[in-house]
């Protein structure tokens, strides 16, 4: 999994006047839980971008007060009009405890339906999995060669080593659908041989 250092200042209480204070510094108020005890922070909002504007999920190696964390974001809750971040969970993690975390789905390979005309629809961009960080990987790759017209993947037919996928077995990761014009040649070619 990919990691990523953002720097952390501790907040003295979690009063709505310090918290307002804060982002109007620039910062974005945070809170890190899941450890020996809740530690209330705050981050540059402008050094933050790196690690929410992205398609990667990382790890975050905080450090705040000179004491260095492991965590993930948890939860974020954004401004209703501007969209910028104004407060994050991060949930602090350790190399031997399973935690749960959505990870980016990469789609490997030229599907064969696609070559023969049909339209490759990636209908999950993301799959909910759970395990250690040692077998947590940076994206989780799903094989599409093979896929004909009129077939998908599902949740069911996945499988990576050390991680459990939390979402439905039912649940349609990609597919390749018959397109119009796919269909036109298909019916041309079909009507030609009689």
């Amino acid at each position: 999994m990919l990691s990523i250092e953002l720097q952390g200042t501790k907040r003295t209480t979690a009063s709505n006047a310090e918290t307002k204070q804060s982002r109007a510094n620039g910062n974005v108020p945070c809170v890190l839980y899941g450890g020996k005890e809740n530690v209330h922070f705050s981050v540059n909002a402008i050094a933050f971008e790196k690690v929410y504007i992205t398609p990667n999920v990382y790890v975050v190696e905080l450090t705040i007060e000179g004491k260095k964390h492991k965590a993930i974001i948890k939860d974020m809750q954004f401004h209703p009009t501007t969209d910028a971040p104004i407060h994050v969970d991060f949930l602090e993690i350790t190399d031997d405890k399973a935690f749960t975390i959505k990870l980016p789905v990469k789609l490997k390979g030229v599907a064969e339906g696609v070559k023969a005309g049909g339209k490759l629809q990636q209908k999950m961009r993301k799959l909910k999995v759970s395990g250690l960080l040692k077998d947590m990987p940076a994206t989780l790759d799903v094989e599409i060669s093979k896929l004909a017209i009129g077939q998908s993947i599902k949740v069911e037919k996945l499988a990576f080593a050390g991680l459990t996928i939390l979402d439905p077995k039912s649940a349609v990761i990609c597919s390749v659908n018959l397109t119009r014009s796919a269909a036109r040649a298909m019916q041309e070619a079909a009507n030609a041989k009689k």
